[in-house]
């Protein structure tokens, strides 16, 4: 069997958990994938190859499935297609890296919810799932509250203390993961990881920028909540918070 199963530690995992079938035969972008959803607090089990895929979104229960358009064995539309015609209702979000528009409409046809193309970042990989559980009444809140900062992930407005925050998509996405996990020091290759994507080339003193920009814009009364962590990188921490240890 072509599988595996990954979840993020009991203490992670919450009532907005997703159990996540990922379908890829891409080693790089499995893991991409498999570290990142499991990381958000997700349940996630691989397969690297169709007919695998197939057979466990058929016998086992998932809120989702990442499936990947070019397989063995059988396709990313035969396995849908197989799915829908057996009466499944998975919501399934496709993976190409073909950006011809038959092949698009080719895998819509074939029952995908909807169509995500290589290369991605996680943050846009993240909104695709929200909109696809969203569409089907399944989605996880979309506020989130850390102290006087909100952020509403469907409309990607951020407010301060009630005032709109007028952010760039980057700084968005920067602060909408920082309030994701309050208090988790992230180190700029893992930043450009997780908001540019797995295949990003360029310099990693383009986060120091944004987050430049984003903590001006925070205004005096929370811009040092955006802290520095000498020698590793950035976290969110309130003036309540304790001093977080890198991890």
């Amino acid at each position: 069997m072509d599988a595996s199963s990954s979840r993020a530690g009991a203490d992670r995992l919450g009532p907005a958990a997703l159990r996540i079938l990922v379908v890829d035969d891409e080693p790089g972008i499995v893991e991409f994938l498999r570290a990142g959803l499991v990381y958000e607090g997700n349940d996630v089990t691989v397969a690297h190859d169709g007919r695998t895929g197939l057979r466990l979104a058929q016998g086992e229960r998932f809120d989702l499935a990442i499936l990947d358009l070019m397989l063995p064995e059988l396709d990313g539309q035969e396995v849908c297609r197989a799915l829908r015609d057996g009466g499944s209702d998975l919501p399934i979000l496709m993976l190409t890296a073909l950006r011809e528009t038959d092949d698009k409409i080719a895998g819509l046809d074939a029952g995908a919810d909807d169509y995500l193309t290589k290369p991605f970042s996680f943050d846009e990989l993240l909104a695709r799932i929200r909109a696809v559980l969203r569409r089907r009444g399944r989605a996880p809140p979309a506020l989130i509250h850390v102290g006087g900062l909100t952020v509403d992930l469907d409309a990607r407005e951020a407010r301060c203390d009630g005032a709109v925050i007028d952010l760039t998509p980057i700084e968005f996405s920067l602060l909408a993961l920082f309030m994701r996990h309050p208090r988790r020091v992230f180190s700029r290759p893992t930043l450009v990881n997780r908001i540019w994507g797995f295949d990003h080339v360029g310099e990693t003193n383009a986060v120091d920028v944004h987050i430049s920009n984003m903590r001006r814009k925070l205004g005096s009364a929370h811009r040092h909540w955006i802290r520095t962590v000498y020698g590793v990188g950035y976290c969110l921490r309130t003036d309540d918070d304790p001093v977080p240890a890198a991890g």
